[in-house]
C-alpha cells in the first residue's frame, strides 16, 4: 500500500476542498470539503488528517501532492501552496501544480452532455468588473490563456460569435447581468473549485512527470496581491 496515492488540495475559492486517488489508475478513494470562508488556515490540516483516517490510509501512503496552483485568492493559494510544500519536503515525495482554470473546467466537461460541442469559460471573481478567466476545449486543449478580463457587454464576443461557450464559476454571474441575451452563452451556477478535479489533473501530470521545484515553486497568481498604502499622518 506503500506510496500509491495523490493527495489534492483546492484552496483558491471559499470552499476548503482534499482529496486522495489512487495513482495507478486515478480512481478517487475518498473527499472532504469545508465550505467556510476564511478558514482555510485552520482546517487544511484538519481535512487531511481526517480524510486519511476516514480512508484507512496515513501520510506514508503519499506518492505526491497535487495542488490548485490558481489564480484565486491570494491567500488561499499560499496556504495551499505552503501546505503542499511542507508535505512534499516531509515526505520527500514530488509536487504537482494543476491549473484552477483548467481542473475546473474539466470538472464541468465531464459532466456536461455533448462536451465536443462547446468551449468551457471559468471564471473566478477578481474584484469589481473583472474576472481571471480562460478558454477550453472539450478536451482541455486552452483555446485562451488564464488572463485577468475587464468585463463588459462585448467580453469574448468573437469567440460568442463562432461559438457555444459555457461561463461557470463565482466570476460568471457579473458577465451575465453584462451581456444580457446572447445565443451562444450558457451559464452554469454553483460551480466551484474541487479537489477531485485536481486531482484527476494530478494523476495525469504525475505520470507524465511533470513536477514543480519544491523549493522554488510559488503559486500563479496571475496578478500582485492588492495592497493598500498607509495614509500619512
Amino acid at each position: 500500500m506503500s506510496k500509491s496515492l495523490l493527495l489534492s488540495l483546492e484552496t483558491s475559492s471559499p470552499v476548503c476542498s482534499v482529496a486522495l486517488h489512487r495513482v495507478a489508475d486515478g480512481s478517487l478513494v475518498g473527499q472532504s470539503e469545508l465550505r467556510l470562508d476564511k478558514s482555510h488556515s485552520t482546517h487544511l490540516t484538519v481535512l487531511i488528517e481526517q480524510l486519511l483516517a476516514n480512508t484507512g490510509h496515513q501520510l506514508a501512503d503519499l506518492a505526491a501532492v497535487a495542488v490548485s496552483d490558481g489564480p484565486g485568492s491570494y491567500t488561499g493559494l499560499r496556504i495551499g501552496g505552503a501546505a503542499a510544500k511542507g508535505l512534499c519536503f516531509a515526505l520527500d515525495i514530488p509536487l504537482v501544480a494543476v491549473s484552477t482554470l483548467r481542473a475546473l473546467a474539466a470538472q464541468v466537461a465531464a459532466g456536461t452532455a455533448r462536451p465536443e460541442n462547446h468551449l468551457f469559460c471559468p471564471m473566478l471573481d477578481a474584484r469589481r468588473q473583472e474576472v481571471y478567466a480562460a478558454l477550453y476545449t472539450h478536451d482541455g486543449r486552452e483555446v485562451l490563456v488564464p488572463t485577468p478580463l475587464i468585463l463588459d457587454a462585448d467580453t469574448l464576443a468573437e469567440q460568442l460569435a463562432h461559438h457555444s461557450v459555457l461561463f461557470f464559476g463565482h466570476g460568471a454571474a457579473k458577465f451575465q447581468a453584462l451581456l444580457g441575451e446572447q445565443p451562444n452563452a450558457g451559464f452554469l451556477a454553483g460551480i466551484e473549485p474541487s479537489a477531485i478535479s485536481v486531482g484527476q489533473l494530478g494523476v495525469a501530470a504525475f505520470h507524465r512527470q511533470q513536477f514543480q521545484d519544491v523549493a522554488y515553486y510559488e503559486p500563479f497568481y496571475l496578478k500582485e496581491v492588492y495592497t493598500t498604502t498607509p495614509k500619512a499622518k
